[in-house]
């Protein structure tokens, strides 16, 4: 998940129809939202005025909504981000700090992710679901219902380096009748160029029994305000990675980091591991050799089972074997059994539960040689 663990709710399907006003602060010019009304049994929204702060529809027994007014926090003044003129997308700028470049003096994947949840929880905040991390509507809050992560797809052209800004753009939709889906695009704000693409798939489970259920008519209600009204899709090419299906890796693995254990700092709000966490422990068993000479190009991490505090994991990685020999013809290896050395590495992992071997997640990730950066 892009949230706050792997089952909890952070990047839902969210959008707002009002276009970001600016405001200047000590002489820089910084995104900030008009009001807007957002109600539980209504699919409207409307300006009620730029200086008075979003107001709240609130379900009641009487006819009429009753409407809380509040106004815009200072992190809401400061943040870089704007709803899109159709209100049906949300962007926002990050500029790189150097504590999130790694020793490729790049960001790490763990940095994309982290932004693409911090995006995503942004985009829930301005049009007016919860202020928790949770990005719930008022249905789902009645009915104890929280957003959780199935399945997450991070596709990398270029990793930006420190001082580099990067805006990032999010929107949600419906993904059938059980859940959601969350993209982004990520752009070069200097060239305008794309250097990244995601997607995710997020599912709705009670926060009470922690069981999975259908998204209701009257939450979907509230959330297909903020829907495109056309499919709109990061990956719209055929069969491209983000549908791959990941095997299970089986034992004896090539490489593997067994007995790690969840820090305080891996924990969420929700006392679970957040989900940026597994993809640091999937990378863990990587071989170092690799790690020297190539780059993240693709991750797929498709989520199973909470973790917490007080588990420990084990790590697993293997090469994922080509069994395709078209495939392998096209990379120019001619039908042989061995692709040649320049030839893109894909590997399969599994995180599982050190105590009894259950499954955490499993996880798919494609390399690419490392390119020199200027």
């Amino acid at each position: 998940m892009l949230c706050q663990g792997t089952f909890q709710a952070c990047n839902v399907a969210i959008g707002d129809h009002n276009q970001c006003s600016k405001r200047l602060f000590n002489s820089v010019s910084i995104g900030c939202r008009k009001s807007f009304v957002f109600s539980s049994s209504s699919s409207s929204s409307s300006s009620v005025g730029a200086r008075s702060g979003p107001v709240l529809a609130v379900a009641t027994n009487e006819t009429k909504s009753k409407q809380i007014a509040y106004d815009p926090s200072l992190a809401d003044r400061l943040r870089l981000g704007t709803m899109s003129e159709d209100g049906m997308s949300y962007k926002e700028k990050f500029i790189v700090r150097c504590y999130e470049v790694g020793i490729n003096k790049t960001v790490t994947v763990e940095t994309i992710a982290n932004l693409l949840q911090e995006v995503g929880c942004n985009h829930a905040q301005s049009v007016g679901f919860s202020t928790d991390g949770f990005a719930t509507t008022h249905s789902m809050r009645k009915l104890h219902l929280i957003w959780v992560t199935a399945r997450m797809y991070i596709e990398i052209y270029k990793y930006p380096a420190w001082s580099d800004v990067v805006e990032i753009e999010t929107w949600c939709q419906s993904e059938g009748r059980i859940g959601t889906r969350r993209d982004w695009i990520l752009k070069d704000c200097a060239t305008g160029e794309v250097i990244g693409r995601a997607t995710s798939k997020w599912l709705m489970m009670n926060q009470d029994t922690r069981r999975l259920q259908k998204v209701t008519d009257e939450v979907r209600d509230e959330l297909e305000t903020y829907f495109p009204k056309e499919l709109r899709l990061a990956f719209p090419e055929e069969n491209n990675g983000s549908l791959k299906k990941i095997a299970k890796l089986e034992d004896p693995a090539d490489y593997s980091k067994l007995g790690m254990v969840p820090r305080r700092a891996d924990l969420d709000m929700n006392q679970h591991v957040n989900n940026v966490t597994y993809i640091g422990w999937v990378l863990e068993s990587m071989p170092q050799e690799i790690i020297d000479t190539h780059e993240l190009e693709t991750i797929t991490i498709d989520y199973r089972r909470e973790c917490q505090h007080d588990d420990v994991v084990d790590s697993l990685t293997s090469v994922e074997p080509i069994e395709d020999a078209d495939a392998l013809e096209s990379h120019g290896a001619n039908g042989s059994a061995t692709a040649p050395k320049d030839v893109n590495k894909s590997f399969l992992h599994l995180l599982r539960l050190s105590s009894d071997g259950l499954e955490i997640n499993r996880c798919r990730t494609e390399w690419r040689k490392k390119s020199s950066r200027i």
